[in-house]
């Protein structure tokens, strides 16, 4: 890890809880990255804010900076399989994008049966419910077995809160989310995607679990249009521990649990995170981010602010 612990802590009052760039419009706020609108562009700015629960929880410093750098790496990565939205990154937390004509549907990909939410793959399987997501599922699976085959489980996009509605490719395009052909090219696109960031993550000595994508339409073609396969959008488990039934998340699940641990599972006030605990999230975070890259991760070290304006003149 390129910065001890003691470094990170010092960091904390630091973290980047929301900008204040008004010479670039309007900010739109969404629960870990700030949005500002240019013509056909978006100055997409990814804040150390911490979610669970669809809630905002604390900051966790430098997470902007992983998310940031550690997806426009991924989408470099899978450029020669799907485009995306990424224009240019001109700064550790900036990424300009591509407006888009976005898709209803997010794309949850699922290499293993997992999850402890209503909604979640195992929990429908262990329930017995009949075809969940509309998929065949062989029968003897345990908890975190891998699949014989990645699947798909779509839902609706996330609105106010509400999502993980649970959808079949059928309901898809019979209730008109999604025209058939273009369906078909976004499932063919995510598999794809996926199966490459498995190769990297074991490369690594991780498991990319499952992952979530979310599309959309850039000058009639189609590219995703989020954060791909980072800690925030994906489940990673560190390969050695998977098989003894309690494999070790490297993923915004073992901040998730800390807090349910605690009783927390989004109402309420949550409890505050110690700055030990904050400090072993953001080791977390960037040791994944070196795991996956190689790279060492590179902080900003002049003001986020003074950096940001800089580097958007």
């Amino acid at each position: 890890m390129a910065l001890s612990s003691a470094e990170l802590v010092a960091a904390v009052p630091h973290a980047l809880l929301r900008t204040d760039l008004p010479e670039l419009g309007e900010r739109f706020e969404g629960k870990v990255r700030d949005v500002y609108l240019q013509d056909d562009t978006r100055v997409l700015i990814t804040t150390d804010r911490v979610s669970a629960f669809d809630r905002v929880l604390g900051a966790i410093p430098y997470k902007g900076q992983v998310l940031n750098q550690l997806s426009a790496w991924w989408f470099e990565q899978t450029a020669g399989i799907v485009d995306n939205h990424v224009r240019s990154v001109p700064d550790p937390n900036v990424t300009i994008a591509a407006e888009a004509d976005a898709l209803p549907v997010e794309v949850i990909v699922r290499g293993y049966i997992t999850g402890v939410t209503s909604t979640s793959l195992w929990t429908l399987y262990e329930e017995g419910v009949d075809r969940p997501y509309g998929l065949e599922l062989p029968a003897g699976l345990h908890k975190n077995d891998a699949l014989p085959s990645p699947v798909i489980t779509p839902t609706t996009k996330a609105t106010g809160g509400a999502h993980d509605e649970r959808l079949t490719s059928t309901e898809v395009v019979e209730n008109g989310l999604v025209e058939a052909d273009l369906w078909e090219e976004v499932q063919n696109a995510a598999l794809a995607v996926f199966a490459r960031g498995q190769e990297v993550a074991a490369d690594a000595g991780l498991i990319l679990v499952d992952t979530k994508y979310e599309f959309g339409i850039i000058d009639g073609s189609l590219a995703v249009i989020d954060e791909i396969h980072t800690p925030d959008s994906s489940r990673y488990w560190i390969a050695e521990t998977w098989g003894d039934g309690d494999p070790q998340n490297y993923d915004k699940e073992f901040l998730r649990m800390w807090f349910a641990d605690r009783g927390y599972r989004g109402e309420g006030s949550p409890p505050a995170m110690p700055d030990e605990f904050i400090a072993r999230v953001a080791g977390r975070y960037i040791d994944a981010f070196e795991r996956l890259t190689g790279e060492t991760f590179q902080p900003g070290a002049t003001p986020v602010a003074e950096r940001m304006r800089k580097a958007l003149e």
